[in-house]
């Protein structure tokens, strides 16, 4: 077991405008990192780096690389969680490229007790509602679809996917979790796309990822009741591939790669036929968010209260 230190990407610095790319400097810190790290003869699972709101793992003898999100305020996606996000796929796929990390599989969870993600940034949202910023939102959504489609390809490696959900992922963060080739649940986390309740639908992805795994009839009452379900609910649904007691969801990830490891090409190749058959197009994706940003702008008075009510409750959540 190694530890190779921390990285804090400039997100926390620099302006809300999303990047595909890293300061030189930043770019240098992450290489050095990882490369000591997956050099290592007896590397167990070890620190890589940290992108700012991302703790990053490698599991050498399982060809897992691990993701927990560590949101410094709300456990939402603000636009440095999502920069980070970006950033951890540009990486990963660097260095699957260069042979420096033989992935085989990425895990994603949270380090924020109880909660996944609760999705969108609403005091944004909420901001750019009350300045009439259609520009704004729109670019916030198209830094979140980027995200939900490069999570939908894997980071374009050959890898499986797998979401974690200790905790409640909720409206963006249900969003994101849909997009995992396997999702593993505690019981007691909830899931649900509440947006409804302050007059918007959630717009990066839901309704396009649920309508391919679950018809456009269950998308659709699932959006428009607003209903938080179970993690028994979704594992009855098939949301949920793996339904764990509390505090058994790493173990049951670390199962499920040992029990699947030596079929990894076939379960690739399973999970990429699904998305040939089904596939998600980035266009369809932006073009949803521009429906989504517009009927942002309409929502009442009282939505609007409502949706600074939810963030001042997100902002109150303590780890």
């Amino acid at each position: 077991m190694i530890d190779s230190g921390r990285f804090n990407s400039a997100s926390e610095h620099a302006n809300d405008m999303p990047s595909a790319d890293f300061a030189p400097a930043e770019h240098a810190a992450i290489i050095s990192a990882t490369e000591s790290a997956a050099s290592s003869p007896d590397i167990g699972q070890s620190t890589l780096f940290d992108l700012g709101q991302i703790d990053v793992r490698w599991d050498g003898p399982a060809s897992t690389l691990w993701a927990f999100m560590t949101p410094t305020n709300r456990p939402n996606f603000s636009m440095q969680l999502l920069r980070d996000v970006r950033a951890w796929y540009s990486e990963s796929k660097r260095l699957f490229d260069a042979g420096a990390l033989p992935i085989k599989y990425l895990v994603a969870g949270s380090r924020f007790p109880g909660v996944f993600n609760l999705g969108g940034d609403l005091e944004l949202f909420a901001a750019c509602i009350e300045k009439r910023d259609l520009p704004a939102l729109v670019q916030y959504g198209h830094a979140c679809v980027d995200v939900v489609h490069r999570t939908w390809r894997n980071g374009d490696m050959p890898v499986v996917s797998i979401a974690l959900a200790q905790g409640d992922a909720l409206g963006g963060g249900f969003e994101a979790l849909l997009c995992f080739d396997v999702v593993i649940a505690e019981r007691s986390a909830r899931f649900g796309l509440p947006e409804i309740l302050f007059g918007l639908f959630p717009g990066m992805g839901a309704y396009s990822i649920l309508a391919r795994k679950l018809g456009r009839l269950m998308a659709e009452r699932m959006i428009l009741s607003g209903k938080i379900y179970t993690a028994e609910e979704m594992y009855d649904m098939g949301i949920v591939h793996t339904l764990v007691e509390d505090g058994e969801g790493e173990a049951a990830v670390r199962d499920y790669v040992a029990a699947n490891q030596a079929h990894h090409a076939g379960h690739v190749g399973v999970f990429e036929a699904g998305r040939r058959v089904d596939p998600l197009d980035y266009v369809e994706l932006k073009d949803i968010v521009e429906t989504w940003a517009g009927s942002a702008l309409q929502i009442s008075l009282k939505d609007l209260r409502m949706m600074r009510r939810l963030a001042s409750a997100q902002t109150r959540l303590k780890r």
